[in-house]
Parts: structure tokens; sequence; C-alpha cells
């Protein structure tokens, strides 16, 4: 019996090593857009696609106080032949750092691409009714409700927000103090 139950663990231990290895690495962008590319690499990916409803420089806009621009593409259209809604792209020191996709509700469902995401990239790293997530050590991947696909980079994430934690501007600690005496 004993020999039996090694090779059922061995079989089962084989098939986990096997799963993992068929797991593709995560993507570092949604098709020829990707995570750290410029702004102008990534405006010229928009408009060679059509898909992402990317109009030119009305679309690009500079965040108040930030130093961070964002490309903000929408595919609303009278037809809506498209998978995609508005697309939005977060840029900081020129490169690109957050895709964020709405994806058109009467055309895919989040079952559909959880499943697909789960099938290319194995078990999500964290799991709860709101989101999946698939993570390594560069990229962040999201699948949110209703149904918004998240790409992050995420190591310019974190040196965002700790820069942002380091430098609080004068104003920003005064708010804090306001905040804090309430």
């Amino acid at each position: 019996m004993i020999p039996f139950k090694k090779i059922i663990i061995s079989l089962l231990t084989s098939s986990l090593v096997l799963l993992s290895l068929i797991a593709e690495e995560l993507p570092s962008g949604y098709k020829n857009i990707k995570l750290g590319s410029s702004l102008e690499d990534t405006k010229i990916a928009l408009l060679k696609d059509s898909d992402f409803g990317y109009r030119g420089e009305r679309d690009v806009s500079l965040v108040p106080g930030t130093g961070k621009i964002l490309i903000e593409t929408n595919t609303y259209s009278k037809f809506r032949t498209g998978f995609l809604e508005e697309c939005y792209f977060q840029f900081f020191e020129d490169k690109l750092f957050i895709i964020t996709i709405n994806i058109n509700q009467e055309k895919m469902d989040y079952y559909s691409i959880f499943t697909k995401l789960q099938e290319k990239y194995g078990e999500p790293s964290s799991f709860d009714p709101k989101s999946a997530t698939w993570e390594n050590d560069d990229v962040s991947m999201s699948l949110e409700k209703p149904l918004t696909l998240k790409y992050i980079d995420k190591k310019l994430f974190d040196k965002i927000q700790n820069y942002s934690n380091i430098n609080s501007s004068p104003e920003e600690k005064t708010q804090e103090m306001f905040l804090d005496e309430l």
C-alpha cells in the first residue's frame, strides 16, 4: 500500500510542477501597449491600433500638481463594434506605469475573461469577490468587477508611492494637521 501512496503523491507533485511550467509569463501590457514605454512610443502605438479609439493630443492631459500625464481614450460610438470602452494610460517621468482598460459588458463577461486569464497565467495571487490579481516581481495584472483589466508596473508604482510619502508639500502637511485636529 505504501508504494501506491508514493506513486499518487509523486504524480500529484509532478502535475503541479508541470502546471506551473505551462502557465505563461504575465504580459507587461495589452497588445502593443507596454508598461515602461515612453509617452511618445505609447502615442504611436495607440495611433496604429484603432481598437483604443485614440484621437491624438486632445486625449492627453497633465494631472495638476503631480507631474503625471494621462491619456484617456474612449471607443464609444453608435456602432460599438469593439470590446474596449474607456482606456486610461498613466505616465510618470515619461514612463507608462498603469494601463486601465474598461471592457464592453455587452460583448464580454467577467467569468469568460477570468477563465482565460486563469488558463494562461495560472491561479491568481489574490482573489476576492471584487477582483482577481496575478503578480510577479515586475507586473501586477488585475481583473476587477464589473469589467476592468488593469496592468501596473510594480517597481515604478512603488517608487511613486515612496516618493509621495517622503516629499509632502507644506500644503499637504497643513492639510494633514487640520485633519488630525478633527
